[in-house]
């Protein structure tokens, strides 16, 4: 047993959870959905010059990114394509919408039900989304040449095969939350990112030559997993102390206790780097598709996709990076304001019949805890603006461009790694199992 204790906690609780044979099953389970997922996206759509398509998504920042949430499946031109995105967007809407639609705030009232009821809304919703950025894609590469011209026939085909794509993934994420441990959705991801790293980095690796470059980056790529790590675990607890009447026979008795509310530093996660990332490459997206050729006087067209590259020379890309940064402060404090009015923490506390000592229930409540949570905010919110310009100052010092730091993918990697981990360590504290022994 002491042997046990000596080993890292991630490789104790692996080897725990393969001893149980129904936490083995649903690992199991999780690398076999896993694998159907890397399998299809191998799978390509007729009619595409795979070599041009590479090009142009080393090219086109926006393109990356799509291409960063479907696993890779978006630069083969595979039937998954599109990987989750659309349902990661119609999620968004949803969420962002529930606190503005009455029926919907009145369906998230509703428990269990009334989520069901919402993830179904979800779900319909993607099915559009996904059609309308099946064919947006394929008319950005078939404008660029990449793809051939086909009759109405064959495009509907291909629109098809793209969605269809799109909701078995989403399908095959499901059933990995369902039968499998973590969430379903994120893994998806997570198993994309992690299988594009070892092709990028070996193919950055060789093409450098700066040593001292290569070290600095890299240790600043792991000043940045470290910081992750540690401000999205950090929460500042608020202690929250109950009140209940209990009767035996006829007498009636005070109970009391105390527990706390664990308010995240970062409760945003990584949506508001999303929406920022979005919204910089969306003009210089659309310019390009009205820019001079080079070699001619630059228009109107190519000056803006200059001030919205990321990596446009200085000092043209301070304006790109620090815009980036003051977005992504503005969009942190937005969707934590979102999801503070959704969880309705004062009204919730009020009903279970707890309060927080020392401020009166109701209105002083909320008031105290969105006082706390926009201070709080104000640490995420840098940290993720740190985060999101980390990769330019790399490139500044190092003068490494092919080395990109994905801000998102790394928050996305280190995010579902420890909701997973903390997962397995609750199916082992369930199971009546010492998943950790310290």
């Amino acid at each position: 047993m002491q042997q046990k204790a000596t080993r890292p906690r991630l490789i104790q609780a692996l080897t725990d959870a393969f001893s149980l044979p129904d936490l083995r099953r649903r690992l199991l389970f999780t690398i076999a959905m896993l694998a159907i997922f890397r399998f299809i996206a191998h799978v390509p759509l007729p009619g595409v010059d795979l070599a041009a398509l590479r090009d142009l998504f080393d090219k086109n920042q926006l393109l990356g990114m799509l291409d960063l949430f479907s696993g890779g499946a978006m630069r083969n031109f595979s039937v998954a394509a599109m990987g989750v995105y659309p349902y990661i967007t119609s999620s968004i809407i949803v969420q962002l919408l529930v606190p503005v639609v009455p029926q919907l705030r009145a369906l998230a009232e509703e428990g269990e039900t009334g989520r069901n009821r919402i993830n179904q809304i979800t779900h319909w919703l993607t099915i559009p989304l996904a059609a309308l950025q099946g064919y947006a894609q394929l008319a950005l590469l078939r404008s660029q040449g990449i793809v051939a011209p086909s009759d109405a026939l064959s495009t509907l085909a291909i629109i098809v095969s793209m969605t269809a794509g799109t909701m078995f993934l989403i399908w095959l994420g499901e059933m990995i939350t369902e039968r499998g441990i973590g969430n379903g959705v994120s893994l998806i991801i997570f198993g994309g990112i992690v299988a594009g790293l070892p092709q990028n980095a070996g193919r950055g690796f060789i093409a450098q030559e700066n040593l001292f470059g290569l070290i600095f980056f890299l240790l600043l790529s792991l000043a940045m997993l470290v910081l992750i790590v540690v401000f999205t675990e950090a929460a500042r607890r608020i202690p929250v102390q109950y009140a209940r009447t209990a009767f035996k026979g006829a007498r009636m008795y005070r109970q009391s206790g105390s527990t706390f509310i664990p308010l995240r530093v970062n409760s945003a996660g990584m949506i508001p780097l999303i929406f920022s990332m979005s919204i910089m490459v969306f003009p210089g997206t659309i310019a390009s598709y009205f820019a001079s050729p080079l070699g001619e006087d630059p228009n109107f067209a190519r000056h803006i996709m200059e001030w919205f590259s990321p990596n446009a020379a200085m000092p043209i890309g301070l304006f790109y990076w620090g815009l980036y940064f003051l977005m992504t402060v503005g969009f942190t404090f937005f969707y934590t304001m979102v999801i503070f009015e959704q969880m309705n923490l004062a009204k919730t506390l009020q009903r279970q019949g707890g309060f927080v000592p020392g401020v009166r229930p109701g209105k002083p409540t909320t008031e105290y805890l969105s006082k706390v949570t926009n201070h709080l905010t104000w640490g995420g919110a840098l940290f993720l603006a740190v985060v999101a310009v980390l990769p330019f100052v790399g490139q500044q010092v190092t003068g490494i461009q092919s080395l990109g730091i994905t801000s998102t993918g790394m928050l996305i990697v280190v995010g579902v790694a420890l909701d997973t981990m903390k997962q397995i360590e609750a199916q082992l504290t369930m199971r009546r199992y010492e998943g950790f022994i310290k």
